[in-house]
């Protein structure tokens, strides 16, 4: 089935999921959110747009295997667990620094946590695109 209507739609509603997928990643772990909520809004994007234009195009437009990006997500996520016991820290213990300052004057705080939940946001993208372009195509 190919719709005009749902295939224009389709690019603006990727695109705004994308970004609201983001979003909800980077409040993750302060409000509801993270990284997996996140991942999952940004794999119903991309379902949309294999249902509007097909798996290839999708594929096409992911630009990299799905599996790939589980794969990559799962080492960043490994990766800063080791952060902490290579600072002598129990692992995957949250470890901070504060760009432009430090905690008192408000710089700007990047920590593991987050890296955590990047590497979160990548398994679930690449894993539930996996499942779902396979099943598509053997359908």
């Amino acid at each position: 089935m190919s719709s005009l209507i749902l295939g224009a739609a389709t690019r603006l509603l990727v695109a705004l999921m994308l970004l609201f997928s983001i979003y909800m990643l980077l409040r993750g772990h302060n409000e509801p959110g993270g990284g997996f909520i996140g991942g999952l809004i940004a794999s119903i994007g991309f379902v949309l747009y294999a249902i509007a234009q097909g798996t290839e195009t999708a594929r096409r437009a992911l630009r990299l295997e799905p599996a790939t990006i589980a794969m990559a997500g799962l080492g960043i996520a490994l990766f800063s667990g080791l952060v902490a016991a290579l600072a002598g820290a129990e692992p995957f213990t949250g470890q901070w620094w504060f760009i432009g300052g430090d905690a008192e004057s408000k710089g700007l705080p990047l920590s593991t946590v987050l890296l955590f939940d990047i590497g979160v946001y990548l398994v679930v993208v690449g894993s539930v695109l996996t499942l779902v372009f396979t099943l598509e195509e053997s359908v």
